[in-house]
């Protein structure tokens, strides 16, 4: 049970999200109902819990826990992490073992692809993702559409 969950997760990573855009989309970013709501749900669970992050161009709210001192992963990188995600509520939807998990950074959300973009092997940090660089407006599995994610990841290797 705990491999098909392992196995849904995985999947759930490499579906490309569907880009909502004024340039894929009739509808300017603005307009897109979770956007807004996003960036207020994450300014709020920043106060809340006291992060001392950076906020990217992209939305992206990150907080490098250790920058790591290996290898630095790259958009393009293959890498293994461990990681957990769950809702700002604290609900857990999946995590790997400690032995994590080997992907193409390029297989999966934007979130992803930028936040261990930003780390080197070993390093750590919790990813906190709008959906617009998730999953978009589309429920996946378990996570409903327009929802914020919050990943803890370790890098463990660039490989």
């Amino acid at each position: 049970m705990k491999h098909l969950l392992s196995a849904l997760l995985i999947m759930t990573l490499f579906i490309s999200c569907k880009k909502e855009t004024s340039e894929s989309s009739s509808v300017a970013p603005s307009e897109i109902p979770y956007i807004t709501k996003n960036e207020k749900e994450i300014e709020d669970y920043v106060a809340k819990k006291g992060l001392k992050g950076t906020k990217s161009e992209s939305g992206l709210y990150y907080v490098i826990d250790n920058p790591g001192t290996g290898k630095q992963a790259t958009p393009a990188s293959n890498v293994t992490v461990a990681y957990k995600g769950y809702f700002m509520d604290g609900n857990v939807f999946d995590e790997s073992d400690e032995k994590g998990i080997s992907f193409g950074l390029n297989q999966v959300v934007k979130g992803w692809t930028e936040g261990i973009s930003y780390l080197k092997e070993g390093g750590s940090a919790i990813l906190v993702i709008p959906a617009k660089l998730g999953y978009g407006g589309s429920d996946n599995g378990k996570i409903p559409g327009g929802s914020v994610l919050v990943f803890e990841v370790k890098l463990i290797s660039v490989n």
